[in-house]
């Protein structure tokens, strides 16, 4: 489940000038106060175990919060390429944050998708807090369809440390007990396929798996973006967390735009894109 790309870029084409990135200071120099760009950084042993790195100039350990992008893809496909386009709007909004824009284990027949893709997001979070990058302990979540599921489930039942600040979720399922899934095979073939375990079996363990039951009065601030007309991800997702959320009194923004999996207009595509920019600037 890939949104359209036009969702990050086109805030980059309508409001900044040509973006290069050939100012990205690529040397091994530990100068915190010169930026740094590190590319496909290791975290495991699998070849998809990577992430990109973007340390900001005059970053501290102290202070320098990190955004973890996680692309889509139905968990079986995708790559961080496809959220380059966030990296650009960061950079040029959002200065002085670092950014992890990351690939994780996609899922096969031999390999379910569950628990191991949330394994990688762990793993990525832990590799971070320990090496010595020059930023702080403090991470938020930018994650586009099945990467908005994974980055609201990892944040909302794996922040054990508190070190998640935040989560943004364009897209994300969030209830995988939903009627608009149960009654549907297709949908049905697809979670077995990523997790060897019919939901008729075990419907408990598909609550796990979704943010919605993991939601706590602690859950960090959130902000979604739903379409109205999303062949893949119905309404219903958006609006029941975004409904949890209230009655628990966690802060949460929802966006609910005319159209599809991301294919909405350009005036709901720059809107959503400036409510991003401010919910981080605001609640991170």
């Amino acid at each position: 489940m890939k949104t359209n790309n036009l969702f990050f870029g086109l805030l980059l084409f309508l409001l900044i000038p040509i973006y290069s990135c050939s100012d990205d200071n690529t040397s091994t120099t530990e100068d915190l106060s010169v930026a740094k760009t590190m590319m496909n950084v290791s975290y495991g042993s699998n070849s998809q175990q990577v992430f990109d790195l973007y340390l900001p100039a005059n970053r501290s350990s102290t202070s320098t919060k990190t955004l973890i992008l996680v692309h889509g893809g139905a968990w079986i496909e995708g790559d961080k390429v496809d959220m380059n386009y966030a990296v650009d709007i960061i950079k040029q909004f959002l200065p002085d944050y670092a950014i992890a824009n990351v690939n994780y284990r996609l899922a096969t027949t031999e390999n379910y998708a569950f628990p191991m893709q949330i394994d990688d997001i762990d793993a990525i979070v832990q590799k971070l807090k320990v090496e010595n990058y020059g930023i702080s302990d403090d991470f938020g979540f930018i994650g586009t369809s099945a990467g908005g599921h994974l980055s609201l489930l990892y944040s909302y039942g794996y922040n054990s440390d508190n070190n998640i600040k935040m989560v943004c979720s364009i897209v994300g399922p969030t209830n995988f007990t939903d009627s608009n899934y149960i009654n549907n095979q297709a949908w049905l073939d697809l979670y077995f396929s990523l997790t060897g375990v019919h939901y008729a079996d075990n419907q408990a363990y598909y609550e796990q798996l979704s943010p919605l039951f993991r939601a706590t009065t602690s859950s960090v601030p959130t902000i979604m973006f739903y379409g109205n007309a999303d062949p893949l991800i119905p309404t219903s997702q958006g609006v029941d967390l975004h409904a949890k959320l209230d009655q628990l009194g966690v802060y949460n923004e929802f966006n609910l735009y005319n159209g599809g999996h991301g294919n909405w207009s350009q005036t709901d595509l720059l809107d959503a894109n400036l409510k991003m920019i401010a919910f981080i600037q605001n609640k991170f």
